[in-house]
């Protein structure tokens, strides 16, 4: 059983949240072109008010952890849904690109918290050693990116205004927290915060604080790198039709979402370190193969054989950020909120960093060299995801001592 039958009405509650979670991040994705069309933005306005969503994201994933500890997860994940909902409702009620940057930055900021909100709720269900709970929480993420645009583009079609598509999503927010209103939410306790004589100094004063903070930040960026130039990568390389481009970006998600769903049934016989470990390795061979494939061949075999190594490489990332949140909820146990946070907070920031990165090395080389990058920095992770689970060993050897 993946958490007590007690929990199982706040897991499927906190499952739909972060499926609607999924479907908020890629929603102005998804809408764009009629933004575009409607409000005339450049590509640079448009890049500012994304990331200004991004910034709000990654400074809510760690002061929510700080907040969650004072005050309980109750009015954290509620002020969060809060947060999103009205920032939806008011996002593009007017072009005014500083109106709307700042209306992204609260609904960036709602995000963040409900991130760290989520984790850390299944944390507390899971327990000690868990992972498969996780696993498939951030399974529902993936739905929610997934079937969002989908769903987003087949209302376009129909000729629904665009801006309805943002205020019926911020609607389902204000639903689900009325409804989470109900869930036994104070059944999870509360963080016991610091020890007698610590302080938060000491938090940042260990190894694997930092080890979750930077594992996070790198696999980020190379996980949204993946996914968003894979399909100019396939078209401006191997000469592949539009629509073929974007259809490695689903086969990308396609393996992921196995990954989350399929990696928790094997998690009851092969220990979360082991499978954080290889699927590390496989993410890292699988986008070094693709980069190593773009620079030695650009025919329709080679293609054919790239769009497998997506799906593999799909697979590889699937388990790598619920597996990190799990250890460091672990080995900070008294302080999950703060420490589960600061780790949100590294992949908020690769996520903010690293499209600048690629940008900037594609314009210059082009984009075989930022996927040749993309590979050295997936080394990177192993490295990072190795050091880790060795601290955890060590961590683990000591408390037996």
């Amino acid at each position: 059983m993946l958490v007590e039958k007690r929990f199982l009405p706040l897991y499927v509650g906190l499952f739909s949240i972060f499926a609607l979670f999924g479907i908020s991040m890629t929603v102005i994705g998804a809408t764009l072109p009629k933004i575009f069309a409607d409000f005339g933005w450049s590509y640079t306005t448009a890049g500012a008010i994304i990331a200004a969503g991004s910034i709000g994201y990654f400074l809510s994933s760690y002061l929510a952890g700080i907040f969650l500890s004072a005050v309980g997860l109750r009015l954290t994940i509620s002020l969060s849904l809060l947060l999103v909902f009205a920032g939806l409702e008011l996002f593009a009620t007017t072009s005014i690109p500083w109106l709307n940057m700042l209306l992204y930055f609260i609904v960036g900021l709602g995000q963040g918290g409900i991130e760290l909100s989520v984790d850390w709720a299944v944390l507390r269900m899971e327990g000690p050693g868990g992972g498969r709970a996780m696993s498939l929480m951030h399974g529902a993420f993936s739905i929610g990116a997934v079937v969002g645009p989908l769903i987003i583009a087949i209302l376009i079609s129909a000729h629904l205004e665009w801006t309805l598509i943002y205020r019926g999503i911020g609607v389902l927010f204000l639903v689900i927290a009325i409804f989470m209103q109900f869930m036994p939410l104070a059944a999870l306790g509360r963080d016991k915060g610091h020890a007698a004589g610590g302080s938060r100094r000491d938090l940042f004063r260990h190894p694997a604080y930092w080890l979750g903070f930077f594992a996070l930040f790198v696999y980020v960026g190379v996980e949204l790198g993946i996914s968003n130039w894979v399909a100019e990568y396939f078209v401006s390389v191997f000469g592949a039709p539009i629509p073929t481009g974007s259809f490695m970006v689903s086969l990308f998600w396609t393996g992921l979402l196995v990954g989350r769903f399929g990696v928790p049934f094997f998690q009851a016989a092969i220990k979360r370190e082991k499978i954080l470990i290889a699927l590390s390795a496989l993410m890292a061979l699988s986008v070094t193969a693709l980069a190593t494939i773009g620079f030695v061949s650009n025919g329709k075999i080679a293609s054919v054989i790239a769009g497998m190594v997506v799906i593999f490489a799909g697979l590889g990332c699937s388990i790598i950020y619920p597996n990190i949140m799990s250890i460091v909820g672990d080995l900070f146990p008294h302080t999950q909120g703060e420490a589960v946070g600061f780790a949100a907070m590294g992949g908020g920031m690769g996520s903010f960093v690293f499209p600048y990165l690629m940008s900037a090395v594609s314009a210059a080389w082009g984009i075989r060299m930022g996927f040749m990058t993309y590979a050295v920095f997936s080394l990177v992770v192993v490295a990072l995801d190795v050091a880790l689970v060795r601290t955890e060993a060590r961590m683990s050897a000591l408390k037996v001592e």
